[in-house]
């Protein structure tokens, strides 16, 4: 079975990112595009704030789950591109544990930069490859692929916090913020200290070092003009 067949008979049934929604809560709501919806449920959250919601995704059964949430639901390889039916301009498109899955990123990213409205955002979530526990598997030899998380077996590119913002600049994007979502090693301490502390070193350590802490990376970036490509140099070349 190939990595697409895999991907299309998999029902993503997550809950929403909300660490990566927070990134948007100050966005007037319009019209946002979920890439990789899953079952729905960021579009769950972002119509409960006053968007509407298109959803992209490879699976027929998230289709049918996130038609509850969307005004409509495409099934389309991203590989590929994105669907010749999105063809008016978007507020937001989402792109959460999306990039990592696509050889041809780069590819989806020019093309979603040519449906952002002016003045409208990207914001896109990452598996962090060189978190914590990650790095310390990877330093004992331990490099497995796994059913779900950073090394899940369907990831074909990884990244680091740095190089996530590669990606996005390298892309014609103006990264605008940047943090990330995880926690700080407090064996013992949680279970004696109040939840809101240990909830604050948890979040001064990911603010701090983001590449460490964090499980997950979160970027939101706007087009940059200066170096949007043209229509032309949009093509499925593109890796």
């Amino acid at each position: 079975m190939n990595l697409s067949e895999t991907c299309e008979t998999r029902c993503y049934d997550s809950r929403a990112n909300e660490p990566l929604l927070k990134l948007v809560a100050g966005q007037k709501p319009g019209r946002a595009l979920d890439c990789g919806c899953g079952s729905g449920d960021n579009a769950r959250v972002l119509s409960l704030l006053g968007w509407q919601v298109d959803g992209v995704t490879l699976s027929p059964a998230e289709q049918s789950s996130a038609q509850r949430y969307c005004r409509r639901v495409l099934v389309a390889n991203l590989e590929q591109g994105l669907p010749d039916e999105l063809s008016e301009k978007y507020d937001l498109v989402v792109m959460s544990h999306v990039l990592e899955h696509l050889v041809g990123s780069s590819k989806l990213l020019r093309l979603a930069a040519r449906i952002l409205a002016p003045n409208a955002v990207l914001a896109v979530a990452l598996p962090n490859v060189a978190h914590f526990k990650q790095r310390l598997k990877f330093l004992f030899g331990n490099f497995n692929y796994e059913t779900q998380g950073i090394m899940d077996s369907t990831h074909v590119r990884f990244y680091t916090f740095q190089t996530g913002r590669d990606l996005l600049e390298r892309n014609g994007y103006r990264v605008i913020a940047a943090s990330g979502d995880g926690n700080v090693p407090q064996p013992g301490i949680r279970r004696i200290l109040p939840r809101r502390l240990t909830d604050k070193v948890d979040s001064l350590g990911c603010r701090s070092l983001p590449g460490v802490f964090s499980w997950q990376l979160l970027y939101l970036a706007q087009v940059d003009g200066a170096q949007l490509p043209t229509p032309g140099s949009v093509s499925s070349n593109i890796r």
